[in-house]
């Protein structure tokens, strides 16, 4: 019996000492996390993202973001999936075929002026991906300064300068291996360390633009480029940061306490964006911002007991001001990891996702979009 006693106790010594000193790469920072607004009052939750059209990605996973483009005559939307490929979808037919392939893992994308797919890819840095399918590299890192670690989307100004966050630099998705293990890492830690970048496709140059995001994620133009909406992850927030004029660099946090965390943001052609909130926020983040020790500790966990994604699906439109003027909600989860929204000149909302086999869409008419 002793010695049996003696081996339980230095079983739990040894379990004690590698949760308390076996090193892990976050060292996490203190924070107040704002309370949770849960699903009430603006944010009450409904239905409306519940019934959706799904488009069948055969082997294909994790359409993270979506761009539309129309080609001789015929609107398609293009798909970045979690084996590299971009995907070139027919809707009504559900024809698919492989547009390209980044060998990464491509998240944000848009069209340039003259057609080029631009590409945000988490292991490259930025891409561009011609008319015919050829990708050529943009940029992987800060000119005359450090590498891109984390691309995570991006949007294009009307001169083609491309707007793109780069989410951690820390947490390197190509180092990590997976853009969500990277992700939870870099929230865990809570350093601000994620940056807004511009590629001058002019000059080719790539330069800072804003510092001291924690998980820099979604961008969008605002009209004119006077200024850039970006979803800043940690903090379940939007802001809207200035680039010309007076107000040139002042930051404003336009959508603020969000009940989840939000991940691309994409202009409508009715002048008001979208943004998906890929989770419901978390209690191991929330409860413990002001516990760094403890949120080490946890890291230290197996994996299944290491903070995931949640299950509700949630998507929000939003105007230049940050009014809300749509929250569209899933509470069953049938469409997991919401990233995104993408409101189509086709009369349907494209619904992305981090890690679902389909793409998934809903009408979407003007009189539904004038819906508070």
């Amino acid at each position: 019996m002793k010695i049996i006693l003696y081996g339980s106790g230095l079983a739990v010594l040894a379990l004690v000492a590698y949760l308390l000193l076996w090193p892990v790469p976050i060292k996490p920072v203190a924070w107040q996390a704002p309370t949770a607004p849960g699903y009430t009052g603006q944010w009450a939750s409904n239905t409306r993202l519940a019934e959706l059209h799904h488009i069948n990605l055969g082997s294909h996973s994790g359409p993270e973001d979506v761009a539309a483009k129309t080609i001789d005559g015929i609107g398609y939307i293009f798909a970045a999936v979690h084996d590299g490929s971009i995907l070139q979808i027919e809707p009504e037919t559900g024809e698919i075929i492989t547009f390209a392939n980044t060998g990464g893992r491509p998240l944000g994308l848009e069209f340039d002026s003259v057609g080029n797919l631009i590409v945000a890819d988490a292991m490259r840095g930025l891409l561009q991906i011609s008319p015919v399918g050829v990708v050529r590299l943009l940029t992987d890192r800060v000119t005359g300064g450090s590498k891109i670690g984390y691309a995570e989307d991006l949007d294009i100004a009307a001169d083609g300068r491309i707007f793109f966050t780069d989410a951690s630099t820390r947490f390197s998705a190509k180092a990590w291996g997976d853009v969500l293990t990277a992700s939870v890492w870099d929230l865990m830690e809570h350093s601000s360390n994620g940056r807004l970048l511009v590629f001058d496709p002019a000059n080719e140059q790539t330069s800072v633009v804003k510092t001291g995001f924690n998980f820099a994620n979604g961008v969008a133009m605002c009209p004119q480029d006077q200024c850039v909406f970006v979803a800043d992850t940690g903090t379940y927030a939007v802001w809207r940061i200035w680039l010309d004029g007076n107000v040139g660099g002042q930051v404003d946090k336009v959508l603020t306490n969000l009940p989840g965390f939000p991940d691309n943001i994409n202009r409508g052609t009715d002048g008001t964006y979208w943004v998906g909130l890929a989770s419901p926020r978390l209690g191991a983040i929330d409860n413990l911002s002001d516990k760094p020790w403890v949120r080490k500790l946890i890291m230290r966990l197996p994996d299944p007991f290491k903070p995931a994604p949640l299950s509700y699906g949630m998507v929000i439109n939003f105007g230049f001001d940050g009014h809300v003027l749509n929250q569209l909600q899933d509470p069953t989860n049938s469409y997991p990891t919401t990233t995104g929204a993408l409101a189509a000149d086709d009369g349907w909302l494209y619904i992305t996702s981090l890690t679902a086999n389909t793409l998934a869409r809903k009408g979407w008419s003007k009189s539904e979009a004038t819906r508070p």
